[in-house]
């Protein structure tokens, strides 16, 4: 049984530690719900200007080297990196994070629908999901899994 002190948190969730795929002493990169994967510094911080220039270094080198492994793991040929500063910008968690999304050719019509397509999973998300209780969408096992397997682009 995993402690509460040794799970990561996420603004108000907490994140089992299977879940989590790559970190450094100031931020974790995590499998999520959804197919996005966000890089989150390890200090709970709600805005971006609130980051030490610690942390935006950190962050963005590990949003560098987490992107680049799971775009050529995806057999990308693009990246989108989304941050969503504040409420009225998005942000469905209050904690700074980078969602990575590996793209390809065509994956959506548009290529800016994608930015629709991630706010109906945010959308969907606070409809289904108590924050109280544990964030199963896809099941830990399948989340566990995906976790393992990123791993395995950093050794």
């Amino acid at each position: 049984m995993t402690s509460d002190s040794e799970y990561y948190t996420f603004g108000p969730h907490k994140i089992h530690p299977k879940f989590i795929f790559y970190t450094t002493n100031l931020s974790y990169a995590m499998v999520n719900l959804r197919p996005v994967l966000p890089v989150i510094p390890k200090r709970e911080v709600k805005r971006f200007g609130d980051l030490n220039a610690d942390e935006i270094c950190d962050l963005w080198l590990t949003t560098q080297l987490v992107s680049g492994k799971l775009e050529s793991y995806h057999n990308a040929s693009s990246l989108t990196l989304n941050i969503q500063d504040g409420p009225e910008a998005g942000q469905s968690v209050p904690h700074v994070h980078i969602h990575i999304v590996p793209r390809k050719f065509s994956d959506f019509a548009r290529n800016d629908d994608i930015y629709d397509a991630m706010d109906e999973n945010d959308r969907a998300l606070k409809k289904h999901i108590d924050l109280d209780e544990k964030r199963m969408d896809r099941g830990f096992e399948e989340m566990a899994q995906e976790a393992d397997e990123y791993t395995k682009l950093f050794f």
